[in-house]
């Protein structure tokens, strides 16, 4: 994969374009105020890295991540995707993005509804459940004995093969958590969300975003995964 193309240029999408050029891959980094707000950003990255629009981002490479709030799908380009694998690492937040009446009900999960605001796009969910400080931290080197597994879904097969290549050569290993009906099992609170990478899972909530991460196996996400509950989302607030 020589090239990527990364929408959104916040905590997680900076942290993924940091692993991938320190996987030797070329990053074309877009984002909704235009290449020159990301001067910045590109020099901190180095040569491998370049600005550009979200056009120019959605065409390099062979995949595209995504990583922009929920409310911003509709802002795009209609067609901007069509065909390509995305990988999407958002969630819903309703202190964000306002409260979604098919999210809170349940008819369909975010990741649904974003393949429904992304028609012909190949989406997979992935690097949304953990937090942004923690992926530099706990990103490892192929067979690495304290490398941390990241869950992966989606509905197309090929579509999951060339994001698990992708995320396993930025430095995790992949779970596939199934298809993109199943990706609750991921979402905020539940069992396989941020909590399960921390070095103390009991850590309180308000210093959660300073916390050290702790390895986190391919084994221990499998077993969060089965026994993740299914959140009432409506009755989420954050």
């Amino acid at each position: 994969m020589p090239t990527l193309g990364i929408i959104g240029s916040g905590n997680i999408g900076s942290a993924v374009a940091r692993l991938a050029v320190a996987a030797d891959i070329d990053v074309v980094l877009a984002n909704s105020r235009g290449p020159q707000s990301l001067t910045g950003l590109v020099g901190e990255l180095g040569p491998r890295a370049t600005a550009g629009t979200v056009e120019e981002a959605a065409r390099a490479g062979e995949a595209t991540v995504l990583s922009i709030p929920l409310t911003a799908y509709r802002d795009l380009p209609a067609g901007l995707l069509e065909g390509r694998t995305v990988l999407s690492t958002g969630n819903y937040y309703p202190f964000r993005d306002g409260r979604i009446a098919e999210l809170d009900s349940e008819e369909v999960t975010t990741a649904e509804l974003e393949q429904q605001l992304l028609p012909g796009a190949l989406l997979v969910k992935a690097f949304n459940n953990i937090l942004a400080h923690h992926i530099p931290q706990l990103a490892r080197p192929a067979g690495a004995l304290d490398r941390s597994a990241l869950p992966i879904a989606g509905d197309d097969r090929g579509a999951k093969v060339r994001a698990a290549e992708l995320v396993e050569r930025l430095g995790f290993d992949t779970v596939d958590a199934g298809t993109l009906d199943e990706s609750w099992r991921f979402e905020p609170e539940a069992g396989a969300y941020t909590r399960i990478y921390l070095a103390d899972p009991d850590v309180p909530a308000e210093d959660i975003m300073q916390a050290p991460a702790a390895p986190l196996p391919a084994d221990k996400l499998q077993e969060a995964l089965r026994t993740a509950q299914r959140v009432k989302v409506a009755a989420r607030t954050f």
